[in-house]
């Protein structure tokens, strides 16, 4: 998984989570006037706990999460893993409150009730993280400033222009080769003509080719989304190819009819339709 694909939202769903998972370990309820050292049972103890509040909230992390950096979410039943993961955590907030209120399942009820349990350490974390991963779940895709990347991206490099070809030397295209002789280029003697390196007389005058169009004025830079963007292919087609992450950099290489024309750090090249919001590098 790119941790950088992450948002400020799924850090406040990891935390909540790890909260809710520390939360388990701590007692379910507490009773007044019972000794020190009477061991109460955890969250671990409580069958619909267990189920309906620390494994839920931990699959819906889960689901939330790792839904995040795939280009295409799958469907299951109509809905995405990510809508699955809000629904999972808003389930664990709901059955938290309500342990939270009736700790003892309904056993105060029955006979003298003036002693009954009452919420305990765990049972209280466990609803605040609950709660914490029920909203930022929620939130993530309504608050943008839960959507930006959880890992700022670094500097980008300064983009060479489009094109350009590095400085002239040996090995580079249009660089002077070695003679065979020596290590000097071989030029041939000036006032030789027809030595290598030397003009010589045309029979047929050089005539003008057709003019060509001038470049776009355009300037490759390197730029971030603010949110996750699809990227698709250049030939139009609707599905895309790759989804652009925050917290990375991308290269702008042309602006085409389509939208911006981007390159990933693997070398793919795609259209990034929406380009409201970019960072630039």
């Amino acid at each position: 998984m790119n941790i950088r694909s992450l948002t400020r939202g799924d850090g406040v769903v990891i935390g909540a989570a790890v909260l809710l998972f520390i939360a388990s370990f701590f007692d379910l309820y507490s009773i007044d006037g019972i000794p020190a050292s009477y061991d109460m049972p955890s969250l671990w103890s409580s069958g619909p706990v267990l189920f309906s509040v620390v494994l839920a909230g931990i699959i819906a992390a889960a689901l939330v999460v790792v839904s995040r950096p795939l280009p295409q979410v799958p469907k299951v039943a109509g809905l995405d893993l990510r809508q699955f993961g809000v629904a999972f955590a808003v389930f664990a907030a709901w059955s938290a409150l309500g342990n939270v209120f009736d700790p003892s399942g309904g056993y105060d009820n029955v006979g003298d009730s003036t002693n009954s349990p009452s919420p305990g350490t765990g049972l209280i974390l466990a609803l605040i993280a609950a709660l914490a991963l029920a909203a930022a779940a929620v939130a993530t895709p309504l608050v943008p400033a839960l959507q930006a990347g959880l890992i700022p991206a670094p500097k980008p490099p300064a983009p060479q222009p489009y094109g350009a070809q590095p400085p002239a030397g040996y090995g580079y295209p249009g660089a002077p080769q070695p003679s065979a002789f020596g290590g000097q280029p071989y030029q041939g003697q000036p006032g030789q003509p027809g030595q290598p390196g030397q003009p010589g007389p045309s029979p047929f005058a050089a005539q003008p080719g057709p003019a060509q169009p001038p470049a776009a004025d355009f300037s490759p830079f390197w730029f971030a989304v603010p949110v996750p963007r699809p990227l698709y292919a250049e030939d139009g087609q609707p599905m895309p190819i790759a989804e652009l992450a925050p917290g990375t950099w991308y290269l702008a290489v042309e602006q085409g009819s389509q939208g911006l024309v981007a390159q990933t750090q693997d070398g793919r090249r795609g259209v990034l339709r929406d380009a409201s919001g970019i960072q630039r590098g």
